[in-house]
C-alpha cells in the first residue's frame, strides 16, 4: 500500500465514523418513540410490501404522477446506483492500486461485455444527472411552484450533486487524454469532452495528475455528501425506501385505537414528541419537502396556519434539535409537540381530508399526526375551540352533535314503511341491510329528504331492510376526530353492541363518515361488518336490473367527491355510473379538481361544526370551483358535503338557479 492509501482509509473511516454516529442517533430518536417494537409491526403481507417498495421506491410511480419531476428524480437516483458501483470500485483501488500487475484494482474481472456495458451506462447517466439537475435548479430559480419554496439545504444538495458529476467526467475525460485503455471507447460523453482536452498542447502525463486531481475531488465530494445527509433535507434518501415499505397499504384506514384502560398510561395523545409512534418519526425523517401536500391541502389554499409540509418539518427541528435532551432524558423531558411553530391554529385547521396523504411521494401520514395531538389537547387539557363544548355535551347528553331528542331520532320515516330492527327481530323477520341513517340523516331537515329518498330506492328494488330507529347512536367519527376519545369509544361500542345482538350483517348508509367509522375502525371494537355506501348499493341496483331509471331528469350538473367515500376508501366509480346511467344527465367534471384531487368542503374532521375565524371559508372555495363549470346543479354523495355546498350556493345568491342534490335524491325521482 502507498501513503496515498492510508491517508483515504483514514478520511474514509473517519467520515464513515461520522455518518455512523448520526445514524445512531437517528435510529435512537426512532426507539425512543411510542410503540417501537423492532418487528415494527407492519412487517405483515410481505409480498404487497415488496411490491409497493419496487412500484414506488425503484420505479418511482408515485414521484412519476408529475411526470416531468418524476424523471428527472429517476435520472438521479439510478444515476446514482449506477455511479454507486463505480464509486466503489474508485475506492477499492484507492487500497488496493498495486494489484493487478500495477494496475491497481478494477471490476474488469466482470468480463468484457458486462464491464464495458456499465461503463457506457455510468457515463450515460453523469450526463442524464447533470441534465436533471439543471432541470432542478432552473424549477427553483425560474419557476419557483409555491410549495417547493426556498431552501439553502436544497441549493447545497443540488450543487454537491452536480459537482460530483463534473468531477467524474473531468476524471474520466482526462484519463482519456492519457494512456489509452481497451474500454475508452465506451465513455462515450467523457469521450466528446476528452477531444476538446486533447486539442490543447497537455501531455498524457500532465492529464493523469489532472485526472488524479478529480479522482480525489470525487472522493472528497462524496466523503462530504455521506456526512451531510443525516442533518440535511436528503435524509429521506435513507428514510424514504424503508418508509414506503412500512406505509399502510390500504386506503381506507382507521384511527389508531387508545386503550383507555391501560393502568401504565399516564397520559393520552401526543403531548411530547415522543409520544408520536416510531412510525411518525420516521415519516418525518422520510419528507422531501416537495410541497405536494401544502399544493393540495384545502386548509392552506383558504389561508389557514396549517401546510402539511411545514408541520412535518416543524415536528422533525424539535425532534433533531432536542435530540439530546430527548435520548439521555426521561419521556417528560422531551420537547412538546406543540412547539417550534405548531401552534393549536395549526392542529385545529385540519379536515382530515387526506388530500396531503394522496400527493404525498414517500407515504407520510400526516392525519395520525394532528389526531393524536387533538387526543392529547382534548383529553389531558381540555383545550379546544369553544364551540366544541357544546358537541360534546350534545353528544354525550342526545347521541347526536346537534341538540336534538334521541326520540326523534325516526321521525324522519312518519308515514313510510319501514321496520325498525327490534320488530323484525321480535318477529324473526330476516333482513338483507341495516340501513344506518346517521345523525344528519336523522336531524338535519334537508339530508332527511336523503334519507327518505334510499328507502323509497330500496323498497322499490325488493330490498329487505330495517332501522334501528332510536336505538341508533352517533358513530363516534365526528368527537374522535376532535379528539374525544373516550366519548367516542363509548358510543362506538354500544352501537357495537346493539348491532351484534341484533345479528346485523350488513349495513347500507348515506353518510360516507358512518361508512368509514363502522367499515375501518369498529372492527377494533367487535364490530365487524360488510359496510357499503348507497351510491355502491344504488349503483349495483341498477346494473342488475332491480331498479331502472327511465324517467327523464335532464340536467346539466357537476359533481363533487366526498373525501370519505373517495380519499379515504377510493371510491370514485360508483357515483359516475349512477349518473351515466340517468336519462337526460349530462355531467361536467369540476375542472378546479374532481376524483383524488377534488377539494374538501371544510366540514370533515369535526370542522363541521366549528367556525372558520382565519382566510377564506373552504365551503365557499369549493362552491365557486363547482359554479365555474356553469351547473343546473351540483351533485354530492355526503350529508356534510350537502350543507356546505348548500351554504355555499345560498352565500353566492343562486340557490334559485343551482340545487344541490344527492345521487340518491336523482335516482329516486328518475324510476
Amino acid at each position: 500500500m502507498r501513503w496515498s492509501s492510508f491517508l483515504f482509509l483514514a478520511v474514509f473511516l473517519g467520515a464513515s465514523g461520522y455518518f455512523a454516529y448520526k445514524l445512531s442517533i437517528l435510529v435512537g430518536l426512532i426507539r425512543r418513540s411510542k410503540g417501537f417494537v423492532w418487528s415494527g409491526g407492519r412487517l405483515d403481507r410481505i409480498p404487497a410490501r415488496l411490491l409497493t417498495f419496487i412500484d414506488n421506491v425503484l420505479l418511482m410511480r408515485a414521484t412519476s404522477r408529475k411526470r416531468v419531476v418524476g424523471i428527472m428524480h429517476s435520472s438521479i437516483f439510478w444515476g446514482f446506483i449506477f455511479i454507486a458501483v463505480g464509486t466503489l470500485e474508485s475506492f477499492i483501488y484507492e487500497v488496493f492500486p498495486l494489484v493487478n500487475g500495477g494496475k491497481g484494482f478494477s471490476f474488469e474481472f466482470l468480463g468484457p461485455t458486462l464491464y464495458s456495458a456499465l461503463i457506457f451506462i455510468q457515463d450515460t447517466f453523469h450526463l442524464l444527472v447533470l441534465v436533471a439537475v439543471a432541470g432542478f435548479v432552473f424549477r427553483r430559480a425560474v419557476l419557483k411552484p409555491p410549495g417547493l419554496g426556498v431552501s439553502r439545504d436544497a441549493a447545497i444538495v443540488l450543487a454537491l450533486t452536480g459537482s460530483l458529476m463534473l468531477s467524474l467526467l473531468g476524471r474520466h475525460a482526462f484519463e482519456l487524454v492519457g494512456e489509452p485503455r481497451w474500454f475508452d471507447q465506451y465513455f462515450w460523453v467523457s469521450g466528446m469532452i476528452s477531444k476538446l482536452i486533447a486539442t490543447a498542447t497537455i501531455s498524457p502525463e500532465s492529464a493523469e495528475t489532472v485526472a488524479t486531481g478529480f479522482r480525489w475531488l470525487h472522493h472528497g465530494i462524496v466523503l462530504g455528501f455521506l456526512m451531510y445527509i443525516p442533518s440535511s433535507k436528503h435524509l429521506h434518501l435513507l428514510a424514504a425506501a424503508p418508509n414506503t415499505f412500512l406505509r399502510t397499504l390500504d386506503i381506507n384506514k382507521a384511527m389508531r385505537k387508545v386503550n383507555l384502560e391501560d393502568p401504565n398510561a399516564t397520559s393520552f395523545g401526543a403531548a411530547k414528541i415522543t409520544d408520536l409512534s416510531w412510525k411518525d418519526t420516521i415519516d418525518l425523517y422520510a419528507c422531501t419537502e416537495c410541497g405536494r401536500c401544502q399544493d393540495a391541502c384545502p386548509a392552506w389554499n383558504t389561508e389557514k396556519p396549517l401546510s402539511p409540509k411545514k408541520l412535518v418539518l416543524d415536528l422533525k427541528h424539535v425532534l433533531i434539535d432536542n435530540a439530546q435532551a430527548v435520548l439521555k432524558g426521561k419521556p417528560e423531558d422531551s420537547p412538546a409537540v406543540l412547539s417550534g411553530g405548531i401552534t393549536d391554529d395549526v392542529i385545529w385547521a385540519c379536515t382530515s381530508c387526506r388530500a396531503c396523504e394522496a400527493e404525498c411521494p414517500v407515504f407520510i401520514e400526516h392525519t395520525d399526526k394532528i389526531f393524536e395531538t387533538r387526543r392529547n389537547m382534548v383529553l389531558m387539557e381540555s383545550r379546544f375551540p369553544p364551540e366544541l363544548q357544546a358537541v360534546f355535551k350534545n353528544v354525550e347528553n342526545n347521541f347526536s352533535p346537534w341538540a336534538m331528542s334521541p326520540e326523534d331520532r325516526d321521525k324522519w320515516a312518519e308515514g313510510l314503511d319501514i321496520k325498525r330492527m327490534s320488530a323484525v327481530a321480535a318477529a324473526g323477520e330476516p333482513v338483507e341491510y341495516l340501513f344506518w341513517v346517521g345523525c344528519a340523516g336523522s336531524f338535519d331537515d334537508r339530508n332527511k329528504k336523503v334519507s327518505r329518498a334510499l328507502a323509497s330506492i330500496l323498497n322499490k328494488a325488493g330490498v329487505k331492510f330495517a332501522i334501528l330507529g332510536n336505538e341508533e347512536k352517533c358513530t363516534g367519527d365526528p368527537v374522535r376526530r376532535m379528539g374525544n376519545e373516550y366519548l367516542a369509544q363509548t358510543l362506538i361500542q354500544e352501537n357495537v353492541n346493539a348491532l351484534n345482538n341484533y345479528g346485523v350483517k350488513k349495513v347500507v348508509t348515506a353518510c360516507p363518515h358512518c361508512f368509514n367509522a363502522i367499515q375501518n375502525e369498529w372492527k377494533d371494537f367487535g364490530g365487524n361488518f360488510e359496510v357499503i355506501h348507497h351510491t355502491q348499493l344504488i349503483a349495483e341496483l341498477i346494473r342488475s336490473g332491480r331498479i331502472k331509471p327511465t324517467k327523464e331528469t335532464a340536467r346539466e350538473l357537476t359533481y363533487h367527491d366526498s373525501c370519505y367515500i373517495g380519499r379515504w376508501n377510493g371510491e370514485y366509480d360508483a357515483p359516475r355510473a349512477i349518473l351515466g346511467s340517468l336519462p337526460g344527465v349530462k355531467l361536467t367534471e369540476i375542472a378546479a379538481g374532481n376524483r383524488s384531487k377534488g377539494m374538501c368542503c371544510g366540514a370533515g374532521g369535526g370542522r363541521m361544526w366549528m367556525e372558520e375565524h382565519i382566510g377564506t371559508r373552504m365551503n365557499m372555495k369549493r362552491t365557486e370551483q363547482a359554479l365555474a363549470m356553469n351547473p343546473k346543479a351540483i351533485a354530492s354523495n355526503c350529508p356534510f358535503c350537502m350543507t356546505m355546498l348548500t351554504d355555499g350556493v345560498k352565500a353566492k345568491e343562486v340557490a334559485d338557479q343551482v340545487k344541490v342534490v344527492d345521487l340518491a335524491e336523482l335516482v329516486d325521482q328518475a324510476t
